[in-house]
């Protein structure tokens, strides 16, 4: 089993680290300012942070001497095209099965 660090399944598995991405959706913001914002405490966030930039979803950037979090595209878009890729392919599965059924015969009509 991956490590949450390491898989952003994993990593987004956690709804506070879910928060954060949100959160971060919106602007790029300092440990503080998230925390700010987050029933829990600077610490608390710095290690959601951590875990979410391991797994590549989350990016650092100094900022004179505050660090700035912001998403990080590339591992979004792993993400993304994952699902489309599983989503996809049951969907293209749900439209041959629609296509191949036949609607029940009434009797008589």
């Amino acid at each position: 089993m991956a490590e949450a660090g390491r898989d952003p399944f994993a990593a987004l598995g956690d709804p506070m680290r879910r928060r954060i991405l949100e959160l971060l959706g919106g602007r790029a913001r300092s440990v503080g300012e998230l925390a700010g914002e987050l029933p829990v405490s600077r610490p608390a966030v710095s290690r959601h942070l951590r875990l979410l930039k391991e797994a590549g979803l989350v990016e650092e950037a100094p900022e004179g001497t505050r660090r700035i979090y912001r998403l990080h595209e590339a591992g979004a878009e792993v993400v993304q095209a994952y699902l489309l890729e599983v989503w996809g392919d049951a969907v293209a599965r749900f439209k041959l099965l629609a296509e191949n059924t036949r609607p029940p015969e009434h009797g008589g009509e």
